[in-house]
């Protein structure tokens, strides 16, 4: 689809050129033939010399016309450039005065972190010795980041294929709101649940682009390529973000919320938002009660704050539409996961802020405290890193640094330690390894390597939910998948899925929603091995 509509343009472009021809300059004129020899390389054979003579090519362009090109590349084509031509690259450590060249390429990426207001910085970080390897590891980092091209669920799974297509498989529940997104047919037997064994389109979104997807056990959101959002299912204390506390169906827009990156869903009825400025938005249930055990070895009900970010005003306990978390409004955020009643939030400065419920140690400030307020975890200070990430899980979390240092604490189960921790610890099984990616559900978790590598830990729901054979303390490599290099992972109750960085999602555990269809196992609700869904290719990022 992408390519259909880039040589639609092209040919446009094409057409109008040739009309404008005879006013054309001579000097004009040659900027044409480079742009055409330019445009003629990118639809040869790759090969170390065409590269090379399309980069010297580039080179001859005025500054203006060299920097309109390089604008339109993705990341991983401007790594290929850089690594192709020094000229285009002119890379290397800050040296003392004069200032050194900063080559187009460099140039090029400057501009889009500045452009979304991410701070670079003046001097390159510890162990860095490449701005442009910097530059171009960290534009990818924040895009993979921004897009999640599938999510898992208790009987249901979300994925984005590669044109950008809403398309869910599982089981409507008959006791709530239908998750999968489909029109409900009136004929249809409501104590049946409606059940899709393979993922099918979600035919009202047919004419929208999706770029990432989140979900809970009672429903979903949806983020568009202009940045709006969308939400369906069950809707209470306004989960959904409509202003009322109503279900819904089929996917229905937020229209409070525009210009969105980011988009997060939590246990307790609560979403979150970041957008393009790096305000978060949160939404949904802003109390809860739970139980606690007094001095005298009794039960009691208190209420506790489920991780909104701020305290209501009214005698409600629900925020039914986006608001925005002003405490952090100094900081930009580019992160935020969601636990059992609490929140963690990244932002661009590489500090991490937790807030709501405190059970397990889970907001990592080393009491069972909780916080209404965002509250810098101090911890993290101490250790002088800068984080990218984070992920949490029922009653644990985890952060990810910049050099791909995993970091866990919370309930043993699955904070990568096999220990209960209250304040952050390295987890020692990751060590030597450099982690891009993290996620994690109620009591699990996982990680994925540079290398492509997929690590998962923690209790079982059902058996092969992890991709081992019973519960694992410490991160254990899924070996099924040896030979696969892992793009993205999303964490259910019952399964788990894996995409590939060819888009080919794998499938393991049990529940309608594998998406393997009758093309699957012979149960095919089960499948204990890593096994691949048929036909389907999401929308993943590779890294450059």
């Amino acid at each position: 689809m992408a390519g259909a509509a880039a040589l639609t343009a092209l040919r446009a472009a094409a057409r109008e050129c040739q009309l404008a021809a005879p006013s054309f300059t001579d000097e004009q004129a040659a900027q044409g033939l480079a742009v055409a020899d330019v445009l003629r390389a990118c639809f040869l054979p790759p090969n170390p010399a065409s590269e090379a003579q399309a980069a010297l090519q580039l080179l001859q362009l005025p500054a203006e016309l060299l920097s309109v090109i390089l604008s339109r590349l993705d990341t991983r084509d401007l790594a290929r450039l850089a690594a192709t031509c020094r000229s285009l690259c002119c890379d290397g450590p800050t040296p003392p005065p004069p200032p050194r060249p900063i080559g187009p390429v460099e140039t090029e990426l400057r501009r889009r972190a500045e452009a979304r207001g991410l701070d670079v910085g003046s001097s390159l970080r510890e162990a860095a010795t490449s701005w442009v390897a910097y530059l171009l590891k960290r534009d990818r980092r924040d895009a993979q980041m921004r897009q999640a091209p599938l999510a898992a669920g208790l009987w249901h799974s979300i994925f984005v294929d590669k044109g950008g297509r809403l398309l869910t498989c599982g089981q409507d529940s008959v006791d709530s709101a239908p998750i999968l997104g489909h029109a409900v047919d009136p004929a249809a037997d409501p104590n049946v649940p409606r059940e899709m064994g393979s993922p099918t389109p979600v035919s009202s979104m047919q004419d929208r682009r999706i770029v990432s997807v989140a979900t809970s056990n009672a429903y979903c959101l949806a983020l568009g390529d202009e940045g709006e959002v969308y939400s369906w299912g069950e809707g209470a204390c306004g989960a959904l973000g409509h202003g009322d506390v109503d279900a819904r169906a089929v996917p229905s827009r937020i229209e409070s919320l525009s210009r969105i990156e980011r988009i997060a869903v939590g246990f307790n009825a609560v979403s979150a938002a970041v957008d393009e400025n790096g305000r978060l938005f949160t939404w949904g249930r802003e109390s809860f009660e739970e139980e606690e055990e007094d001095s005298d070895g009794e039960q009691t009900d208190i209420r506790v704050p489920s991780g909104l970010g701020y305290e209501l005003d009214t005698e409600t306990d629900c925020q039914l539409t986006p608001r925005r978390v002003d405490t952090l409004s100094q900081d930009r955020v580019v992160g935020v996961a969601f636990g059992y009643g609490f929140t963690l939030a990244v932002t661009d400065a590489g500090a991490v802020f937790s807030f709501g419920f405190s059970r397990e140690g889970g907001l990592g400030h080393g009491l069972l405290v909780s916080e209404v307020l965002p509250r810098r975890i101090e911890a993290l200070v101490e250790t002088r890193r800068r984080f990218v990430a984070v992920a949490a899980g029922g009653f644990h979390a985890l952060v990810l640094t910049e050099e791909g240092e995993l970091y866990g604490w919370g309930d043993e189960k699955a904070n990568g330690h096999g220990r209960d921790e209250r304040t952050p610890q390295r987890v020692a099984a990751l060590i030597g390894q450099c982690v891009k990616f993290v996620n994690a559900q109620f009591v699990c978790s996982c990680a994925v390597t540079e290398k492509g590598e997929l690590f998962t830990w923690g209790a079982i729901s059902v058996e092969g939910n992890l991709g081992h054979e019973g519960p694992q303390a410490t991160p254990k490599r899924v070996a099924r998948l040896s030979g696969v290099k892992v793009a993205a992972v999303a964490m259910g109750w019952t399964h788990t899925l894996a995409a590939d960085v060819d888009g080919v999602v794998w499938a393991f555990g049990q529940g309608s929603a594998l998406g393997l269809g009758a093309s699957g196992p012979e149960d095919s609700a089960a499948a204990p091995t890593p096994t691949p869904i048929p036909t389907l290719r999401v929308r993943v990022l590779n890294s450059p």
